[in-house]
């Protein structure tokens, strides 16, 4: 069933990707003027929330190339970060809905931002998911000087030492503040959780042992990883990683939930009241793009996968996710700013 023909449903504020916003799509009179002219007809521009370098720049880098073959437009990627992605999502908000401005959506901005930022309400409902293009895993990884090798060991030595050990995060209310508080909380281990301003900070210390453990999403991870300086000991993936075939996933040892919630997408949304017309061609270019052969290539070297999910399903994937991480924030005692 499309967005447009679904029955619609109260659904509240849950984001500002409401689902509301897929109402856009039934806005045909207006798309009905545009449709004597050819889309797109110039350059398209895609917004990262985030610094140039992390993950989602080069990610979000990946699909521009690939977007610029099957939307036959120059596809330039423009870095708004700050603010935790809310600044370059303020400007995905108020950019023309007329399709020449796409942005990039994450777990973090769609998922998490709308119950830690009281900021983030002022766009409520004003972006249009469109689709979920890009998994990726995280490892949790601990220092070589706690001794141990395997997720065996590791539960062996916390449960000996309840407090005993301290876990890095990028800081309260992140997604590696969530999958450690929740790792606590699932597998009844009180590791110490050390919220630090970035991910750059917490592996530092993790590099250092001022810190044991970390989790890590996989392309930043390797260098460590490979380098010896941290050891792998349980992902959360889809599958276990080619690069790292004796590290076992969540899923496998009996914890889908964990392994659900370590998974980061990366996904593109639009400012609502594009065109429905304009939003599924972008939907069909950009699902083409990400499965072509260059892509599939640059993709699986970064440990990242395109997903082949029912793109319809997206909304209601983020409003599900919305609720579980308000749930875990709760949990963790961590109040909007």
């Amino acid at each position: 069933m499309s967005p447009s023909s679904r029955p619609h449903r109260p659904l509240g504020r849950l984001s500002l990707l409401s689902i509301a916003a897929a109402g856009a799509l039934l806005a045909l009179p207006f798309s009905q003027s545009l449709a004597a002219e050819a889309y797109p007809s110039k350059p398209v521009k895609l917004i990262v929330p985030f610094a140039a370098g992390g993950s989602t720049d080069i990610v979000a880098r990946v699909i521009a190339e690939g977007l610029r073959s099957t939307l036959g437009q120059p596809v330039i990627v423009d870095n708004k970060g700050g603010a935790g992605g809310l600044i370059g999502s303020e400007a995905i908000a108020q950019a023309a809905p007329d399709g020449y401005t796409l942005g990039m959506a994450t777990v973090s901005t769609a998922t998490i931002n709308p119950s830690l930022y009281m900021r983030a309400a002022k766009i409520e409902g004003k972006l249009l998911p469109v689709a979920n293009l890009v998994t990726m895993p995280s490892v949790y990884m601990v220092h070589p000087k706690m001794g141990v090798r395997d997720f065996t060991g590791f539960m062996a030595k916390v449960k000996a030492q309840p407090g005993a050990y301290s876990a890095g995060v990028p800081g309260l209310g992140t997604l590696g503040h969530l999958m450690l508080a929740s790792f606590n909380e699932t597998m009844k281990t009180g590791i110490q959780i050390v919220p630090y301003r970035g991910n750059g900070p917490a592996l530092n210390d993790a590099l250092a042992g001022m810190v044991q453990v970390m989790a890590d999403q996989l392309p930043s991870a390797m260098p460590q990883i490979k380098g010896g300086k941290l050891i792998p000991i349980v992902l959360a993936g889809q599958s276990r990683s080619p690069d790292l075939p004796q590290v076992p996933t969540f899923k496998e040892l009996g914890y889908p939930e964990l392994n659900e919630l370590g998974i980061s997408w990366f996904g593109l949304v639009v400012p609502a009241g594009t065109p429905a017309p304009i939003v599924r061609q972008l939907q069909e270019a950009a699902v083409k793009a990400v499965h072509q052969p260059d892509v599939q290539k640059h993709l699986k070297a970064l440990g990242a996968t395109a997903t082949d999910m029912d793109q319809t399903r997206f909304p209601a994937q983020i409003a599900a996710e919305i609720r579980r991480n308000k749930a875990l924030l709760d949990k963790a005692g961590v109040k909007p700013e």
